[in-house]
């Protein structure tokens, strides 16, 4: 049974919310499709500090911290630099947004929980006028891609086989989507 969106909700994370992120990191589920956890910790903390245009969030389900989900907007990740080790980025138009997730608990995987939080993002970026939004889960991680396609995503073909580890897939507006 699908999950209530009303069930979910969304807050900025904050510097009291690193020791939460950091048990998360730890996890196996976490350490498989993450980096190393200080390094991403790091990486939040500059999000959080103003220093990453990215917006770091937790999401809720009935009120309890359940996960961690990003948007990061792709004009601000087209350097030099970043372009050379992630091409694709180069071919992702002007103005969109990529996001990112992860379920914080491994007893809370595979219930339907991270469609249902995409969606509603998804609605909520949508609410902020993002047309466009991408997201690059591992193309080997299964499950991720399966919840991402029931949230409404879809591969872009145009970059099928030339994205390295990452599967490039974008939102199509209305598929799986909620509004707020």
């Amino acid at each position: 049974m699908p999950i209530d969106p009303q069930r979910i909700g969304f807050r900025p994370v904050g510097t009291a919310d690193l020791p939460l992120l950091a048990g998360w990191m730890e996890t196996p589920h976490w350490r498989r499709w993450w980096g190393e956890p200080q390094t991403e910790l790091g990486y939040i903390r500059d999000m959080i500090e103003g220093r990453d245009t990215t917006e770091p969030w937790l999401f809720t389900l009935d009120g309890r911290e359940a996960g961690y989900i990003q948007v990061w907007y792709v004009d601000d990740n087209k350097g030099p630099e970043i372009v050379a080790e992630h091409p694709w980025l180069g071919e992702l138009p002007a103005g969109a947004v990529g996001v990112d997730l992860s379920i914080g608990r491994e007893e809370d995987l595979s219930r339907g929980i991270g469609s249902a939080v995409l969606m509603a993002f998804v609605a909520l970026l949508r609410a902020r006028g993002h047309t466009q939004i991408v997201i690059d889960p591992d193309a080997e991680n299964g499950r991720a891609c399966r919840a991402y396609e029931k949230a409404g995503f879809r591969p872009l073909a145009h970059l099928a086989g030339r994205t390295g580890e990452a599967l490039i897939m974008e939102h199509v507006e209305g598929a799986g989507e909620v509004r707020p």
